[in-house]
């Protein structure tokens, strides 16, 4: 049990530490842009790349 109190208390200062980060972000005159579900922030400037999984010779 005390495996999971560690854990509890661990991401309550991790949710309080992001809180701070965001607050002061903020405070500096940072924005906050709400991007729509499913659209990446990812720019692909190259074409697709090809990977082949398994044997490269060709057996004998």
């Amino acid at each position: 049990m005390a495996k999971k109190k560690a854990a509890d208390t661990n991401s309550t200062e991790t949710s309080e530490t992001i809180a701070r980060q965001m607050e002061e972000f903020l405070a500096r005159g940072g924005q906050i842009e709400q991007v729509a579900q499913g659209v990446s922030g990812v720019s692909h400037t190259s074409g697709s790349r090809h990977i082949t999984l398994g044997n490269s010779k060709p057996k004998a």
